[in-house]
């Protein structure tokens, strides 16, 4: 029986991606659970770690192992920010530390609006009642 190791290395990536967005999703539901965090300080939370370790250029090593299990959580978008301003200051100098990490995420900011915006149609939203 011939082994498909092209079907092996495609669900090993899977299954590396599973787990590295499954304990980045574990942490914050601990953060959840466990301390007094609102979710709005965990999402700033994970956005600075994603950027701090991307700036570092350690993050780089988790997107290469798990590819999209790293990129997708919002440690990723901070990430991705590091990433941009860091290419944007090669390219046009000061000037790309701000402008750089937008364009790295338009395209995520983008979706972001338009399928918000979507949602906003179809949702019938109501008041927290207090």
């Amino acid at each position: 029986m011939d082994i498909d190791w092209s079907q092996v290395f495609s669900l090993m990536t899977l299954i590396k991606c599973f787990v590295v967005g499954g304990v980045i999703c574990v942490i914050g539901q601990i953060l959840i659970d466990k301390t007094k965090l609102t979710p709005a300080r965990i999402l700033v939370i994970f956005v600075t770690t994603g950027a701090i370790l991307g700036g570092l250029g350690i993050y780089k090593y988790l997107v290469d192992f798990a590819g999209s299990g790293a990129t997708v959580p919002l440690t990723g978008f901070g990430y991705n920010l590091a990433k941009g301003a860091i290419e944007g200051v090669e390219q046009s100098g000061i000037v790309g530390a701000f402008t750089g990490g937008v364009k790295a995420c338009a395209g995520g900011i983008a979706a972001a609006v338009f399928f918000g915006y979507i949602a906003s149609l179809i949702s019938k939203p109501k008041m927290k009642k207090q």
